[in-house]
């Protein structure tokens, strides 16, 4: 498939079009953000290290019936997606207390939760994608009610197969948010599921193996990232980004 001319490029990402209209190109730049864009870097072979780790989520998941943009990897840094109209909501599911869930309830880091938390936020960086709920979701037209359902629904199952997936791996998935985008009348899991979105910390030590390391000038994340990769595809098929 031919790549064409830049649809759409975003902190940590770039979309081009294709001579397919319902095709477009992903890529993955090393770019590293946080705190709205306003802290800024570049990790050198990031962008690889995710478009392999998410296209493999992408895969395990499609391999348990959980539909995603997804269709191929086509070179390094890049990955063949469907074209989606992206619902203007970020979906949060929460195993473990971190993050805002610190800072706005004052719970101790690292305590497990008697369930998974599911939040919703506005996707509008100009806003810092403040909290939403499903109320605020009907009231502002960002998604239909079966289309909350359906988001809360597969976010869920996601959750339910990806946590012991990275249990397996030693891994601990603290948190992550998924983007859901409109492909013919389906909803698909979109964007991506690295250490970029995800915060996934090593099981026994609790280190910290995301973006965490950027956002708090802890240093190693080309490592942490490199480290995500290995386990989750074997060191063997991680070999070629490694450097």
């Amino acid at each position: 498939m031919e790549k064409l001319d830049l649809f759409l490029e975003g902190r940590t990402k770039r979309l081009y079009r294709t001579d397919n209209e319902n095709f477009l190109i992903l890529e993955f730049k090393d770019n590293a953000t946080a705190f709205d864009g306003q802290k800024k870097g570049k990790i050198e072979g990031k962008g690889a290290i995710n478009n392999q780790i998410s296209s493999h989520l992408f895969k395990y998941l499609e391999s348990h019936h959980v539909a995603t943009h997804f269709d191929r990897s086509v070179s390094p840094t890049e990955m063949l997606v469907k074209k989606v109209e992206i619902i203007p909501i970020e979906v949060v599911v929460r195993n473990v207390v971190s993050g805002r869930m610190v800072t706005l309830y004052g719970w101790k880091e690292g305590e497990e939760l008697k369930c998974p938390v599911v939040e919703y936020y506005l996707k509008d960086n100009s806003l810092s994608d403040p909290m939403i709920n499903e109320s605020h979701v009907m009231a502002f037209e960002l998604a239909e009610a079966e289309e909350v359902k359906a988001l809360n629904r597969i976010a869920r199952k996601v959750n339910v197969i990806l946590r012991p997936f990275f249990d397996r791996r030693e891994l601990l998935l603290v948190d992550f948010k998924l983007e859901f985008g409109r492909h013919k009348n389906y909803l698909l899991v979109a964007d991506e599921i690295s250490p970029d979105t995800c915060r996934i910390w090593d099981k026994k030590s609790k280190k910290k193996l995301d973006r965490d390391r950027f956002r708090k000038d802890m240093g190693g994340v080309k490592d942490a990232y490199q480290e995500v990769l290995t386990r989750i595809v074997g060191a063997e098929s991680s070999q070629s980004v490694i450097t």
